[in-house]
């Protein structure tokens, strides 16, 4: 009895995680308070207002529509992922675990908060440690390896158009060449694992000096297992619905920016769309200082639609709507949400 007691507080999610992300809580508010109102200083607040008031208000509607349905291809993602070892997960479970997790994982700790939140909320509901650690690595692979294959089909249709700089072009180039030698080492990890592992395990003692943070490489070497065991499943052909989960994730997120376009009376077109889209996402999941990449993903966004044609306040509105949807309203709820799970 006082063995499982003590698995069951094991398994809990951790409060000092919560803590943490409430200190930090007030920072990501100054931010979005600060992206809010510097943005439309691209445009007159005059013209934005006009914009608002001749939204459409069934486009708005399909854009909400369109971020539950987003959710919901989250919860298919865990749910696959999950079943690829014959344990069970609703897809319900897995839509509200997603919120919850991207929420905490945002002020505290990033990727990492995010895959250890969501293992600690699947562990919970019994499902084994394997299918567990499965589920806290392998969503943010899919999703960024579909963004980067946005990024960069983005960057090739800004090439053919000659509306890239060529500081632009040097900035994204970098950033795909990182992720490129990330993949490279990972796959040269696969190979040699107990040197990638050592490898992992100086780097991150490296950052952690240089943050003034105390180290422990058991959550190093955890965090490296678990990436090994979600690959070797890859391996064994279990990737097929995940990545559908991914596609229906990205897919209708980028809907929702659609939609909104759409309400602002500008339809674009998918390429133009495209090219907005997955750049600015991929940049604010690199920056890492900044939660949720604000003020990199509505500045990025802003300087590529506005590139492409689309008027100032326009493109001013729909970012808003967009961050307002897919990010302020998400994180927000995922609070009471995490609230919940760990008690539950």
């Amino acid at each position: 009895m006082g063995a499982e007691k003590q698995n069951s507080r094991s398994l809990a999610f951790p409060p000092p995680l919560i803590l943490r992300a409430g200190r930090y809580l007030p920072t990501l508010i100054f931010l979005g308070f600060a992206v809010n109102l510097i943005l439309p200083e691209l445009a007159s607040v005059e013209e934005s207002l006009q914009v608002i008031k001749t939204m459409v208000l069934w486009a708005v509607l399909l854009a909400a529509l369109a971020q539950v349905i987003r959710y919901m291809g989250s919860g298919y993602l865990l749910h696959s992922i999950v079943a690829n070892v014959n344990q069970k997960l609703s897809v319900s479970r897995g839509a509200l675990i997603t919120i919850a997790a991207a929420s905490v994982g945002l002020l505290a700790g990033g990727p990492l908060g995010n895959g250890a939140a969501t293992y600690r909320w699947i562990r919970k509901l019994g499902i084994s440690a394997e299918a567990s650690g499965l589920a806290g690595t392998l969503p943010t692979f899919f999703n960024n390896t579909i963004l980067v294959i946005l990024g960069v089909a983005g960057i090739l249709e800004l090439l053919a158009a000659e509306e890239l700089s060529s500081a632009q072009f040097s900035a994204f180039f970098l950033v795909l060449v990182g992720m490129g030698m990330g993949i490279v080492s990972v796959g040269w990890g696969k190979q040699h694992r107990k040197g990638f592992m050592a490898a992992a395990v100086r780097e991150a003692a490296f950052f952690s000096r240089a943050l003034q943070r105390p180290y422990n490489p058991h959550s190093t070497e955890t965090a490296v297992l678990r990436m090994f065991a979600a690959f070797d499943v890859l391996e064994k052909g279990g990737w097929k619905r995940p990545a559908l989960g991914a596609v229906l994730t990205i897919g209708f997120d980028m809907l929702t920016l659609y939609f909104f376009f759409i309400a602002a009376g500008n339809q674009v077109s998918l390429s133009v769309l495209l090219v907005g889209y997955g750049l600015p996402l991929l940049f604010g999941r690199l920056a890492f200082l900044l939660p949720g990449g604000v003020g990199i993903v509505e500045s990025t966004m802003a300087a590529l639609y506005t590139g492409l044609g689309v008027p100032g306040p326009i493109a001013v509105v729909v970012i808003l709507g967009y961050r307002m949807f897919s990010f302020w309203i998400p994180t927000f709820l995922g609070f009471p949400l995490a609230a919940y799970l760990q008690k539950e």
